[in-house]
């Protein structure tokens, strides 16, 4: 079997140390190097070949962005970032993931021995998800319009419908650039949406911050016991699952701060099953590119209560695993390309909003 070559690249001598400990813990995984800045990187990159660069955010010499942007264009590889858990850090990573890294990983708290284990299991999984990854040139369209190669979106004849209907939205590797590509899309008098991306806290608030900078729609971190408005996007908190409940006559979001499910909290099955639940046949489900199995028995139950299903293609996924397992349990009525999802979307709901459908 051959092992995935790694190359760290981070400033501080500790976290080196301690990535390197991690990845050479594991069996199918070796370090072809370490470098202290981009400089040393872009030579060991020559000289090694890695299949996967873990690539720090803030660096001297040259900063890891610029670092990232050029590598991306010269030799495209996957690229897993490390990121402090601050709000400049994460805001770095996001631009980081629109630049083209896989995904990211925060920094380990060194101090906290006993939380290693789950932390070397993290990074582990993050890394064999990076070197099966698909990296490509990403394109960052303007505010408001939908991005390049994107089909023309039906329109909501019925001004009354996107007040029932909702749409359920999960995703994990890969998952913040294809969300954001899905709602840029998302006309301003959509159906309110739920969305749980696997992402820690304190990433979550600069996320919706970012895409509510970029969307026709209002996008905000939710704080739960929101009503679910139309025109609005609500995604899950890194610190707590969200679920869709009703009030009387409305739909509400709601927090739970639960134990992890798939070993994720926020988790998409624990959405979908709320949706399944408690909006039925009014909700459509969206599985979007990552890595494992968490969405596909949730979205399973949401057909099975009348939803109606869409999953995102292999061949447009940075990662096919959940997508995979929702279309091989039978969860999914329709599978397409990213660009096109938001098209089937609203297609579908313009042919089936037309009267409000009791649960």
């Amino acid at each position: 079997m051959n092992k995935i070559k790694v190359l760290i690249c981070d400033d501080s001598a500790l976290i080196r140390s301690v990535m390197s400990e991690i990845i050479k813990s594991q069996p199918d995984m070796e370090v072809v190097g370490v470098a202290p800045d981009p400089l040393v990187a872009r030579e060991l990159i020559k000289q090694t070949n890695p299949d996967v660069l873990t690539l720090d955010v803030e660096m001297p010499k040259m900063d890891g962005l610029d670092f990232l942007e050029r590598l991306m264009r010269l030799r495209p590889m996957p690229v897993v970032m490390v990121s402090s858990l601050t709000e400049r850090g994460s805001e770095i990573t996001l631009r980081a993931l629109e630049l083209g890294a896989v995904d990211f990983v925060t920094k380990p708290k060194i101090s906290i021995q006993s939380g290693m284990r789950e932390y070397t299991e993290l990074i582990a999984d993050k890394i064999r998800a990076a070197a099966k990854a698909k990296v490509r040139a990403r394109t960052l369209p303007a505010a408001g319009t939908a991005g390049e190669g994107s089909v023309a979106l039906p329109q909501l004849r019925n001004p009354l419908m996107s007040s029932e209907k909702l749409i359920i939205v999960g995703a994990s590797t890969g998952g913040t650039e294809a969300i954001r590509e899905f709602l840029m899309q998302m006309p301003s008098d959509c159906p309110g949406i739920l969305i749980t991306q696997h992402m820690p806290e304190g990433f979550t608030k600069s996320f919706a911050k970012r895409l509510d900078s970029l969307c026709k729609i209002s996008v905000v971190e939710s704080q739960g016991n929101e009503r679910v408005l139309p025109g609005h996007a609500y995604i899950a908190p890194g610190h707590s699952h969200l679920l869709l409940a009703r009030s009387g006559a409305n739909y509400m979001t709601k927090l739970d701060q639960g134990e992890p499910v798939n070993r994720h909290r926020p988790s998409v099955d624990v959405l979908f099953r709320s949706a399944a639940q408690n909006a039925g046949k009014n909700a459509v489900g969206v599985i979007l590119t990552g890595m494992g199995k968490d969405g596909a028995v949730g979205m399973l139950e949401m057909k099975n209560a009348g939803a109606y299903n869409f999953a995102q293609d292999e061949a447009s996924c940075v990662v096919f695993g959940m997508p995979r397992e929702a279309i091989a349990v039978g969860a999914t009525h329709e599978v397409g390309a990213l660009q096109a999802l938001p098209g089937m979307v609203l297609g579908y709901l313009a042919q089936h909003g037309s009267r409000a459908l009791r649960v």
